[in-house]
């Protein structure tokens, strides 16, 4: 049985409405729905909260992270003074509840916190390790690479390991994919699961999958995303791919600075998203081609797409390369990974380790 919800718009938005989110589930599958942190606990007038939820914020932590001047603009709020001081009193509310830590805190504490974080594995040993634990939660990692260089695998992999126990290299939460190139496949993630020795129907069943039409479609989906984080018990977000949709709709020059805007409004949200809930959020992205390598930087690696306003955004940017068989992750930018890089391989099992003993000859189909 397929499962459908159907999302109302935000106004702001020029998009038709469309039944966006559907679930992978059997006859049993049922979503998760988790209370929303009430904007009423904030003592706020009920037209007020009305006037919130029409464009998308639904509770604490989504008013916590929005803009003051989207509020002034669209709520009817008198002014911008007014707007950033509800704003600071949702946040003040999730650092009283331990979500976020305090605007001045200790280094040793922020060292604590860190230390509580959530990591997913990545189904690599020698991946996770590069990563110096897997797929950090509160953070997001960007997947950058040529097509076929194993970006979409490795979020199939991480569909699997997500929703595995913590003692197990998963976050033991469900998953939302989003999915704007038309190019997930149960039937891979289902093989990964099957190949790995776990129930892969009841990996599916906790797999939410949102089909994004154009990018006006994609900014709602993101707008949204702190409710449906919140109702379909989500540990981690994908986003494949961040911005095609965008490189499509927006072509030359005199579109670009629009496009990069919406980019960044976009980015910014789901970087909040990530810290407020504590989720993981990972980004795909592409590369540009290099005809006599013009688009080649210094190193001589492939220019990642998106402009500086990507490269700012994302936490981690990783860069995957094909090398035969296998493929390298190159890591270009981290807060306090070094710039280095690993081998893994894809097969059957998703990412994996890397394993051919002297006088191994490959059978295996490639991926």
């Amino acid at each position: 049985m397929i499962i459908l919800i159907i999302c109302t718009l935000s106004p702001r938005l020029n998009v038709p409405p469309l039944i966006i989110w559907s679930q992978i589930a059997n006859d049993t599958g049922r979503c998760p729905m988790l209370p929303f942190q009430v904007l009423r606990s904030l003592e706020l007038q009920q037209s007020l909260i009305s006037r919130l939820k029409n464009i998308g914020i639904e509770s604490i932590s989504d008013l916590a992270i929005s803009v003051p001047q989207d509020l002034f603009e669209h709520c009817g709020i008198t002014d911008e003074r007014s707007a950033l001081d509800l704003v600071m009193r949702a946040k003040k509310a999730l650092t009283e509840s331990g979500t976020l830590a305090k605007d001045f805190s200790t280094a040793d504490n922020l060292l604590e916190r860190r230390r509580n974080l959530l990591k997913c594995s990545t189904g690599s040993s020698r991946l996770n390790s590069f990563l110096k634990g897997g797929i950090e939660t509160q953070a997001m990692t960007e997947i950058a690479g040529e097509y076929g260089g194993g970006k979409t695998q490795l979020c199939y992999t991480l569909c699997v390991t997500a929703t595995l126990p913590l003692n197990k290299g998963g976050l033991n939460g469900n998953v939302i994919f989003v999915d704007t190139e038309n190019t997930f496949r149960s039937e891979r993630v289902h093989q990964i699961a099957e190949n790995r020795g776990i129930n892969p129907d009841k990996i599916l069943q906790k797999v939410f999958v949102c089909k994004v039409l154009n990018a006006g479609h994609l900014e709602m989906v993101a707008q949204q995303l702190g409710k449906s984080i919140e109702e379909y018990d989500a540990k981690l977000v994908i986003v494949d791919s961040i911005i095609s949709l965008h490189r499509a709709e927006f072509t030359g020059r005199e579109t670009l600075a629009e496009r990069q805007k919406r980019l960044n409004i976009m980015l910014n949200k789901l970087l909040r998203l990530a810290e407020v809930h504590n989720v993981a959020v990972v980004v795909t992205n592409q590369v540009q081609s290099q005809p006599d390598n013009f688009f080649a930087d210094a190193s001589g690696l492939p220019k990642v797409t998106g402009g500086n306003i990507l490269g700012h955004a994302s936490t981690y940017r990783i860069l995957l390369r094909k090398a035969g068989r296998h493929r390298i992750a190159i890591m270009l930018d981290s807060p306090y990974h070094a710039y280095d890089q690993t081998k893994f391989m894809i097969n059957e099992k998703g990412v994996y380790d890397i394993e051919e003993p002297r006088g191994y000859r490959n059978s295996e189909p490639e991926w």
